[in-house]
């Protein structure tokens, strides 16, 4: 059994048309803050806290979410994930998510910030049935560096696998090795520094929705570059390039708000803390 540095366990359900916790449990170097109501629809909202301050060599967090029938969560973090260097063994996390029918999760955590000779893995690993719906970001940062070097981390690897009634309909898998890809070239990164990534899932998910996300954002400021795709269910991904954690926040919540007005008539909340 393996000796995590912060474990996090998350149960919630639907009662009486308000989601609570059935479950909460957390040890080590990951907490849980008590859920915020920010409307009168419902839905939770928790914030995960690491105590220490960022992920350092060898350390390893394990998160396990269940939203029950009917259940609507909103995950985010209370600051950016900072990964520091990690000489002898990369930091790493798990996610593993469990949707059930009629559920619906946001998880929005903050940037990741990767800095100088930080290795860092991720894997994400979603069971949901095909009346859930879900949608999940992340936002990848180059830290400061003494050399001015805007890639001076030596690896960032994010996985994402969703499954839907048991079957794998989302594989993601993003890895950057600056030492071993020119990240600035045309094919990786395009000469920009930042990457940001939504993957959307949901029964309503259609032509038009994708339409007005790109119309929306077709007159957006700023030096980016952004692609739409549909997913072999009914959902998208979206991914960003830009020099800016701001400018691609500002695209993402966008997104996020034609989504959540299209789906379920509401905006999304202010959820960052700065």
């Amino acid at each position: 059994m393996q000796d995590w540095t912060g474990t996090l366990l998350l149960t919630v359900e639907n009662k009486r048309g308000k989601t609570v916790s059935s479950n909460v449990y957390f040890q080590g170097a990951l907490k849980v803050m008590r859920p915020i109501y920010h409307d009168n629809f419902g839905k939770a909202c928790y914030y995960i806290l690491n105590p220490g301050g960022g992920y350092l060599d060898g350390d390893t967090y394990k998160l396990n979410i269940t939203l029950k029938e009917y259940a609507q969560l909103t995950l985010t973090t209370q600051s950016a994930t900072k990964v520091y260097k990690t000489p002898h063994k990369l930091a790493y996390q798990e996610t593993e998510i469990f949707l059930d029918k009629g559920s619906h999760l946001e998880y929005i955590p903050d940037p990741l910030i990767a800095y100088e000779h930080a290795r860092y893995k991720q894997k994400n690993i979603i069971h949901m049935d095909k009346e859930a719906t879900l949608i999940c970001s992340d936002i990848l940062t180059p830290g400061w560096s003494p050399t001015g070097n805007q890639f001076s981390y030596d690896l960032l690897q994010l996985i994402t696998k969703i499954y839907m009634d048991k079957e794998l309909i989302v594989y993601d898998h993003l890895r950057l090795t600056p030492n071993d890809q020119k990240l600035d070239n045309i094919g990786s990164m395009e000469g920009f520094s930042h990457l940001g990534s939504m993957i959307v899932v949901g029964p309503k998910t259609n032509d038009e929705l994708l339409d007005k996300l790109y119309k929306s954002i077709k007159g957006s400021s700023g030096d980016y570059e952004i692609g739409f795709s549909s997913l072999s269910v009914p959902g998208l991904s979206i991914r960003i390039l830009s020099n800016s954690t701001q400018l691609i926040e500002e695209i993402l919540t966008k997104c996020h708000n034609i989504i959540n007005y299209e789906w379920f008539n509401t905006h999304v909340n202010f959820l960052r803390k700065y």
